[in-house]
């Protein structure tokens, strides 16, 4: 039993929480966005340090967006760090491109990054070569030959199952499980609803399980 006066928790209590925990959420993403959008209106029409406070800001998300599709290693010749320095140089050339009331800059940031992860892929299947900076004087360590070769294989794997999934359903999963971003973030990059991202996602993940399954057996 309560104390007298105390407020007693209830289902109902617990999904106007969450609905104005979404709420807020919406709120924060959408002054951002509108900063950010602003940045690069400014951005576009040559103002210097508003381009270069929009790189500043978008690079740190490029680069978790990055990882998260390549890895922490190299795809051929490039790194994470690579492929984001691409996205940037990009973003800057193509700005001039960008309509304001269609979408918002970092759906558009997004775009431009799925498309170069794309072309660092297409470019590590054209170049076999293995990328050092120096000759190593002295035996290495780490994982042998058969532990890369497993390893490698894992990953190709999961790669493979990941590409049978439509492309919309790869972009959630990485956007909500790789980088963590909320379903409201998620929404907003891929141009759609909260509700929509985690049907989306938890359809993603069914299509994902069940093609696992089928490999295994």
């Amino acid at each position: 039993m309560s104390r007298r006066g105390a407020p007693v928790p209830s289902v109902g209590d617990d999904e106007f929480g969450a609905e104005e925990s979404d709420r807020a959420e919406s709120r924060r993403l959408a002054r951002r966005d509108a900063e950010l959008d602003e940045l690069a209106t400014r951005a576009a029409g040559g103002h210097k340090a508003s381009l270069d406070k929009l790189l500043q800001h978008v690079r740190p998300l490029v680069v978790r967006y990055c990882r998260a599709r390549i890895g922490s290693g190299t795809t051929g010749m490039a790194t994470p760090d690579d492929v984001t320095q691409d996205v940037l140089l990009a973003l800057f050339h193509a700005l001039e491109r960008w309509r304001p009331g269609e979408t918002r800059v970092m759906a558009f940031v997004y775009g431009i990054a799925g498309n170069k992860v794309v072309d660092a892929y297409r470019a590590a299947g054209r170049n076999r070569s293995v990328a050092t900076e120096v000759l190593p004087d002295a035996a290495d360590s780490g994982a042998g030959p058969e532990t890369i070769a497993v390893l490698g294989t894992q990953i190709a794997e999961l790669r493979q199952l990941l590409e049978q999934l439509p492309e919309h359903h790869r972009e959630v999963l990485v956007l909500r499980i790789a980088l963590g971003l909320s379903a409201e973030e998620t929404a907003r990059i891929v141009d759609s609803t909260a509700g929509a991202v985690r049907v989306t996602q938890h359809r993603a993940l069914n299509k994902l399980r069940e093609l696992a399954a089928k490999r295994s057996g």
